[in-house]
């Protein structure tokens, strides 16, 4: 068992040396523990996926596209982008620690990851990946609907959020723009999941870090039309009813339970 979880461990050491050994001298974090080491890499990592993929986006949309996929009244400026930012990079040194204590866990043998697809078999890992997205999927759902429906946990976590709730505020950058604790609470499904499902240790980080991209993509207003996903065009309309579409990345658990509101069809009403 030490032996098998140990291939962890040499996971995210590699991961450590690459982004560490990447950016800093290694006299600067060859002393610290590895748990640390683990946060100082996500935090590195997380904080340039998020700027990159924000200042790429906005300036392509905003800028190389402009007019075409965004009006020019409802551009945000740059004072919402920087209030953004700033949000965002306050709560990410919180947001952080939950990667980080997943891997501990992991290592630790406390979940039920695996190693390497070979130890289940390609057609067991698609099922499990499978449980794996729908459970994520259902655990944000419910996390992001009571969010809003509990009044404490709106008034002083998820506002911080809808103070951008319209189209020329809201910005690729808002991605991350939550109080500390709201983005981790929305982000704790993935990590419960790994004490139920079977999960492929490096698909698990990857699809940590692809939520910061993803968060990016719905909040730039751009309605994508590709069915069931959902994209920016239904985030946007949650943004501005604040009932409906809590969805993660489709549609489908706001069609159970009744909450999906159509930005087409949405459009059509009010032409």
């Amino acid at each position: 068992m030490e032996d098998y979880l140990s291939l962890f461990v040499e996971e995210t050491s590699w991961y450590n040396d690459i982004v560490l050994g990447t950016m800093l001298p290694e006299k600067w974090w060859a002393p610290i523990p590895h748990v640390y080491r683990g946060w100082l890499r996500n935090y590195i990592g997380g904080t340039l996926i998020y700027l990159l993929s924000g200042v790429l986006w906005c300036f392509y949309i905003y800028y190389l596209k402009r007019n075409v996929y965004v009006p020019k009244d409802a551009i945000p400026s740059n004072r919402a982008m920087l209030l953004q930012i700033g949000v965002a990079m306050k709560a990410m040194p919180f947001y952080c620690a939950l990667p980080t204590l997943s891997e501990y866990m992991i290592e630790h043998g406390w979940t039920k990851c695996f190693s390497r697809i070979s130890d289940v078999g390609w057609m067991a890992y698609f099922g499990y990946l499978t449980a794996y997205l729908v459970f994520v999927e259902f655990g944000i759902y419910w996390m992001h609907r009571e969010l809003h429906d509990i009044k404490p946990l709106y008034k002083y976590l998820h506002a911080t959020h809808h103070i951008y709730n319209k189209q020329n505020t809201l910005s690729p950058f808002a991605g991350l723009a939550f109080h500390p604790l709201d983005g981790i609470l929305q982000a704790v499904p993935h990590v419960i999941a790994l004490f139920l499902v079977p999960m492929h240790f490096t698909t698990h980080i990857v699809l940590l870090f692809i939520e910061a991209i993803w968060t990016a993509n719905i909040h730039d207003c751009i309605h994508g039309k590709l069915w069931p996903v959902m994209g920016a065009g239904y985030h946007t309309i949650h943004h501005t009813t604040y009932r409906h579409n809590y969805g993660h990345y489709t549609i489908w658990m706001d069609w159970m339970f009744g909450t999906l509101r159509d930005p087409v069809e949405d459009n059509a009403k009010k032409m």
